[in-house]
């Protein structure tokens, strides 16, 4: 017998992520590929591999205490086999015996043929099934030190410590007031959930109607804020015709806001320039080159990659923008000046850990600091770029208030020439955005990612 394609590419997908540092969500399509998988099968290997990667904090604490042992001793592919097989046992509908023993042939068909180590895997996983997943949260949560409840709402929701600290400093600046531990929780549990696929529908926003059949795609549902966005429940993003046909993209409802915002924030007239300052891989910048086309304006973008340059002029055709490879800090389009700037800032991306369940163990609080000086720099650039009467939205995928609201404060101290809108005025159907004037999304609350926008206009 040898283990199921589905089991191996999951398997290979775990150790492109810990050997490579891939991005799961870039290289899942090509593993797929390679061991021509597709429909049920492809389901389960995503739902095994991904899921596998976001609990891997609590599966890690469990098989710890199974083995009696440290995880860094024990070898790097027993543990990824582990791993697999504590998320069929626990999350999976898979019975007990065949997690087990389809475990165990993975180990040998990738080359851990000693009975021991084999046997080891055997071992373990039997003891992992005797108690199911709430058991073994608690059981995990009694061995964190119980004087900190940061501590044991990390490892029962699968997270690092420091971003559950950043998500309740965030939570309390959202509610005006402490967040409670169920709170917390409940936004971190958020993060576990599989996002479902959203696109945004391309051409003039003005003439996009539900009756017209140009935007109507079949197998989709409209999505919760947006006549525009349109949901996937199933299926790969890339068979869909209007997806191949260029008249959908995939995007986050969360950013289409962040552009909508934009969009319809008031800027003195006339217009004739755009600027999208790092624009790779192109979703937002899509957007806005179909209104760009709508109004007669011309819209730069900006990408310091080369190769995600590329992805930018793929994504927004047919628009025709100009594209530029180059590093915005160092304000490459000279001395021009603009009237709407999207700064989609670099950030640790915590705000679409549904999306990319590796991200969560890929960084670390010490980040920061390097993220934190680009970000503000940029904000610099951009805002000195704005002309009177312009508007930019700054923008990151991440509810850190280091990300968001402390860059936000520094950037209006250092150009008191800069008012803040109220952005929440420009998105008037969605509750819940926080004390203004910034908005914050949040999963648990919108189900979008947990974008936030502030909209800062040149006076």
């Amino acid at each position: 017998m040898r283990a199921d394609p589905a089991r191996q590419a999951a398997l290979d997908l775990l150790e492109a992520v810990r050997i490579d540092d891939a991005y799961a969500n870039v290289v899942w399509p090509s593993i797929i590929a390679r061991w021509e998988i597709e429909g049920r099968d492809a389901a389960f290997a995503t739902d095994l591999a991904y899921g596998t990667l976001r609990w891997r904090g609590l599966y890690d604490c469990l098989i710890a205490e199974c083995a009696d042992r440290k995880l860094d001793q024990i070898d790097s592919l027993i543990a990824q086999v582990l791993r697999l097989g504590a998320h069929q046992l626990l999350r999976m509908r898979v019975p007990a015996h065949a997690a087990v023993d389809s475990s165990c042939e993975l180990a040998r068909v990738r080359g851990i043929e000693d009975s021991g180590r084999v046997g080891f895997i055997n071992a373990v996983l039997r003891k992992v099934a005797r108690h199911d997943f709430t058991q073994w949260q608690e059981r995990c949560a009694q061995a964190s030190d119980p004087r900190r409840a940061d501590a044991r709402i990390a490892v029962t929701t699968s997270h690092p410590e420091w971003i559950v600290a950043a998500i309740r400093t965030a939570l309390t600046a959202h509610l005006g007031r402490p967040a409670s531990d169920a709170e917390l929780t409940e936004a971190l549990e958020a993060n576990n959930a599989p996002a479902c696929v959203t696109l945004a529908l391309r051409g003039d926003p003005t003439r996009q109607q539900d009756s017209d059949s140009r935007f109507s795609i079949e197998g989709t549902d409209v999505g919760r804020w947006l006549p525009t966005a349109r949901t996937l429940p199933s299926g790969v993003p890339g068979q869909s015709a209007a997806v191949r046909e260029g008249r959908a993209i995939v995007q986050d409802e969360g950013s289409q806001l962040a552009v909508r915002a934009l969009l319809a924030a008031s800027v003195d007239p006339p217009e004739s320039a755009w600027l999208d300052m790092c624009a790779g891989p192109g979703g937002k910048a899509a957007l806005l080159a179909d209104a760009a086309a709508a109004s007669n304006v011309e819209l730069l973008a900006v990408e310091i990659h080369e190769h995600r340059a590329g992805l930018v002029e793929r994504t927004v055709a047919p628009a025709a923008i100009t594209i530029e490879v180059g590093d915005a800090t160092t304000r490459p389009w000279g001395n021009r000046f603009f009237d709407r700037i999207l700064l989609d800032a670099p950030c640790t991306g915590l705000g679409a850990l549904r999306r990319r369940p590796e991200a969560r163990w890929r960084r670390s609080d010490s980040d920061l600091a390097a993220l934190t000086s680009l970000q503000r720099r940029l904000l610099d650039i951009g805002l000195a770029s704005l002309r009177r009467g312009g508007v930019l939205a700054y923008v990151t995928c991440s509810p850190h208030v280091a990300e968001t609201r402390d860059a936000l404060d520094g950037a209006l101290m250092a150009h008191e020439e800069i008012v803040e809108l109220d952005a929440r005025e420009l998105l008037p159907d969605i509750p819940d955005l926080g004390p203004g004037p910034h908005v914050q999304l949040w999963p648990h609350l919108h189900g979008t990612d947990a974008m936030f926008i502030a909209l800062l206009r040149r006076g």
